[in-house]
């Protein structure tokens, strides 16, 4: 029996998303920047799906642009807000364990003549708002902090930042691929000016996204031109299969959020029973904030096993889980997020991260824990 435990990394695409969306490949195929009666109902779908994640996030439809997918919308987000500040050298604070599609490009903001400051994190993967408040200097322009991590599911404290972002007049950016659906998001009432979305995962499909920028609080530079689409924020004719299809997904996650919660925590409370039926409370290590996390990503290591050995042979047992680390050119590279929290190598080096969604049911948890474990013990000896 196969098992996708992977949900952080991407999810099925739901039955009723991709119903809505076959219509906008077949009959409903125009480009919504024509005049004529094929363009117009491609046109009606798309603001019909600007206004319906809008309502959910609690933001004007004015101020969110489709994108490609989270990447873009982030790399938007910091470029934008960085580009548009002239004169004097502008300064960006973030954070370690960010996403590569925010760390990747402010390294590239530095090259341009950015200074970035690297915030750390305790070993929970939380920041201290009062590293925030030491670093903020005149020419900070930009603060971008993930409201949930992909690897370890941490809760950043988003809504302290944001008051002292505003306070300071400082932009502040929000990558919250991983938080929409599973954290109620109000815009109305956080004090954020941009903030990352992604589609594909909350079963919607991929190469879609979207970015919420506060246009009365900041001029966003472009940075992809060509036409007059998305308010002359963002060029290029818009997907509108895809964005439905955002929409419905968005729909669909918001009216079963506590169901997909408690599919969650019932999800991780199970595996964590077996794994201690199995291997005893020091047989394993859960790492993350045990209070300030969300149940949909369980990262645990196995000290004494690679991660990769581990996750090759639950793959050969059909069960599909995640790394905390990345190859890359045949070498093996440690998690930066776990890393940043100072593990011990033990930890991070076997680091598992199984996350929980749609389709997941209590009977599969179990096997998957049961199989890990033995595993694990077989690989011990």
């Amino acid at each position: 029996m196969a098992i996708y435990l992977d949900h952080a990394a991407t999810t099925p695409l739901h039955p009723e998303v991709l119903q809505a969306m076959i219509p906008y490949y077949t009959e409903h195929f125009g480009n919504p920047s024509s005049i004529h009666g094929y363009g117009r109902a491609s046109r009606t779908a798309l603001d019909r799906s600007r206004a319906a994640v809008s309502a959910v996030i609690g933001c004007s439809p004015a101020d969110l642009l489709f994108t490609s997918g989270g990447t873009e919308s982030n790399n938007t987000a910091l470029y934008g807000v960085v580009k548009s500040h002239k004169g004097q050298r502008p300064h960006m604070i973030t954070t370690v364990i960010e996403h590569h599609a925010v760390l990747h490009p402010a390294g590239r903001l530095e090259k341009m003549g950015c200074d970035v400051t690297y915030l750390p994190v305790d070993m929970t993967g939380l920041i201290r708002i009062e590293d925030i408040e030491r670093a903020i200097r005149p020419e900070t322009v930009l603060i971008s902090v993930m409201y949930v991590n992909n690897e370890i599911g941490t809760i950043q404290p988003i809504e302290e930042i944001g008051r002292l972002a505003r306070s300071r007049g400082i932009a502040f950016h929000v990558d919250a691929v991983q938080a929409l659906g599973k954290i109620k998001i109000d815009l109305s009432k956080l004090q954020v000016d941009l903030m990352s979305f992604s589609a594909h995962k909350i079963n919607g499909p991929k190469g879609v996204g979207a970015l919420y920028y506060n246009s009365r609080h900041l001029h966003l530079i472009p940075q992809i031109l060509g036409g007059s689409q998305e308010r002359r924020q963002r060029a290029g004719t818009e997907n509108v299969a895809g964005i439905v299809g955002f929409a419905k997904s968005l729909e669909i996650y918001n009216k079963m959020s506590d169901n997909y919660k408690e599919l969650a925590i019932s999800c991780r409370r199970s595996m964590d029973a077996v794994l201690h039926e199995e291997l005893g409370p020091d047989g394993f290590v859960v790492n993350g904030n045990p209070e300030h996390g969300v149940p949909y990503i369980y990262n645990v290591s196995f000290p004494g096993v690679h991660t990769e050995t581990l996750l090759m042979n639950l793959d050969l047992e059909g069960i599909a889980a995640a790394s905390g680390s990345a190859c890359s050119s045949g070498s093996l590279e440690l998690s930066h997020v776990l890393r940043a929290m100072q593990l011990p190598e033990s930890v991070s080096g076997s680091a598992v991260r199984f996350s929980f969604g749609l389709g997941n049911s209590i009977d599969q948890i179990q096997t998957a824990a049961r199989t890990t474990a033995t595993i694990v013990k077989r690989l011990r000896k």
